[in-house]
């Protein structure tokens, strides 16, 4: 069941990026790891993946979780509601908290790739995406 909810979250993501983007800029999403967090009861650690195609462009969300982004290749702006925008490249990280609004994510470059690790501290069972205005 609960591979089941962040597999149906995980397509949720992918479909809003597509829904914004049309097309072949497509974030690509992949699980790597859940684990139940024994010293904080009702809370976990989720880790994805994310791929971001050329011009790739994510929508405005929330995650209600501590969300830690590391950049493994390539060149990302990251920012949350009244915060700046920041371009990050492989190597550096971002931090988005859980009342925050991510209205900033997407590729710097149109003709590169870039792919970046996202940890999560969240509640258990609730969705780790949550589209926002």
């Amino acid at each position: 069941m609960k591979l089941l909810r962040y597999s149906a979250a995980l397509l949720l993501l992918a479909s809003s990026t597509a829904n914004a983007q049309h097309g072949p800029h497509d974030a690509q999403v992949a699980p790597i790891m859940t684990k139940a967090l024994a010293d904080f009861p009702g809370k976990e650690a989720l880790v994805i993946t994310v791929d971001y195609p050329p011009g790739a462009v994510d929508p405005v969300h929330r995650h209600n979780a501590h969300a830690f982004v590391y950049v493994l290749e390539g060149s990302i702006v990251m920012g949350v509601r009244g915060g700046e925008e920041v371009t990050l490249t492989a190597g550096q990280m971002f931090y988005e908290g859980p009342n925050d609004v991510h209205t900033v994510g997407r590729n710097a470059s149109t003709t590169e790739p870039a792919k970046f690790v996202v940890l999560m501290l969240k509640d258990k069972d609730e969705p780790f995406f949550t589209p926002a205005k």
